[in-house]
């Protein structure tokens, strides 16, 4: 017992003189308040209220330049500031669910290609039975997939200058694609083709000055 009185006697000891000392010391003055601007009549005035600005897409993001009909015209921010577009549309099955997505982009004149695309399609595709593409009741063209990443299989078609004026006139397209785990099954994706002649001509006219 003797103990503990002796350890508490020497702990006043030590907070005491700092108990002390704190209340002795003045106190702190407080930061004036920041004050809005107001004028005359004690309104507030809006010199002093910034407007917000849309933030850059960091490089190599992806964004939306605007949207044409169906489709958008969706480009990739680059350091230089010469953002590649293309032409986007998300693809979705019978149900609704987005299965894929097509992106049409220019290619350089003078070759036997006059435009190309790009499918993605889920992991899941059967890769063998590769892409089936057709425009209206045209017949239907088969394009092989070149290669998988973490989001999907790409295949990448070129399209001769008839065949690019054919989605130019045409309503709908649609894309054929097999499951993996159901081999015997189809998956049937329709393309819509209203404003696919406004948006391709986006990407084909000259960089605005």
């Amino acid at each position: 017992m003797v103990k503990v009185i002796r350890n508490w006697a020497l702990l006043i000891a030590v907070l005491l003189p700092a108990a002390i000392f704190a209340q002795e010391q003045p106190e702190s003055e407080e930061a004036p308040a920041e004050t809005e601007a107001t004028d005359d009549s004690g309104q507030q005035t809006e010199s002093d209220l910034a407007i917000g600005t849309e933030a850059e897409p960091p490089v190599g993001a992806t964004y939306d330049v605007q949207k044409i009909k169906d489709w958008s015209v969706r480009c990739v921010k680059t350091e230089n500031g010469n953002d590649p577009c293309r032409l986007h549309q998300l693809l979705r099955d019978a149900q609704g669910t987005p299965v894929a997505e097509i992106n049409f982009f220019t290619v350089p004149e003078g070759g036997p290609v006059a435009a190309g695309a790009s499918v993605v399609t889920p992991l899941e595709t059967l890769l063998t039975e590769q892409v089936r593409l057709s425009v209206d009741a045209g017949k239907a063209l088969v394009y092989p997939f070149r290669f998988c990443i973490q989001t999907g299989c790409i295949s990448r078609m070129g399209f001769t200058p008839d065949e690019l004026e054919q989605f130019k006139r045409g309503a709908n397209a649609r894309i054929i694609i097999v499951p993996a785990n159901a081999p015997d099954a189809e998956v049937v994706l329709e393309i819509s083709l209203s404003g696919f002649t406004a948006g391709f001509e986006t990407l084909s006219a000259p960089p605005a000055e």
